[in-house]
């Protein structure tokens, strides 16, 4: 008999489209005082993989140095019955890389703007000085978790 927790995992295509249309990824590292660190971040998927960018000298950036574990969340919903979502556990890589660097952010930029689909010319060129200062981070999954409590029918 499937355990309750096996009936409300997403599907690897429930998880994809999750994970492509939601904005938001919730992404605890481990602080300098050992106490977890979350921080809301939009992000891009590649190739399986989540990918942020932030500052270089940000404190998630020197809390995945000192320990390269970390835990997504993607979560959506408002009501119990429509709570869906995917926990990550990964292993971060710190690119700094400045072409690595700047094409994600191309990327980024893309995704969360309104009806552009490249970045050129004064644009493109205001990235790459914001580049130089910033970090993309991509995360190997380890193991992870999903939910969705729509399929559990009304019954708690």
């Amino acid at each position: 008999m499937p355990s309750r927790r096996d009936e409300i995992k997403l599907s690897e295509s429930e998880q994809r489209e999750l994970i492509d249309t939601e904005r938001k990824v919730v992404v605890t590292s481990i602080g300098p005082r050992g106490w977890p660190h979350s921080m809301p971040m939009w992000y891009v998927p590649r190739d399986g993989r989540i990918w942020v960018w932030t500052y270089a000298k940000s404190q998630k950036v020197r809390n995945l140095e000192r320990d390269a574990r970390a835990t997504l969340l993607i979560e959506t919903g408002h009501e119990y019955n429509e709570l869906r979502g995917v926990m990550i556990e990964a292993e971060a890589v710190i690119e700094r890389d400045h072409d690595v660097v700047f094409e994600f952010g191309k990327d980024l930029t893309v995704r969360y703007s309104e009806g552009i689909s490249s970045v050129e010319g004064d644009a493109a060129e205001a990235m790459k000085a914001q580049a130089a200062k910033r970090v993309a981070i991509h995360f190997e999954p380890t193991r992870l978790a999903t939910w969705d409590h729509g399929k559990l029918g009304g019954t708690y």
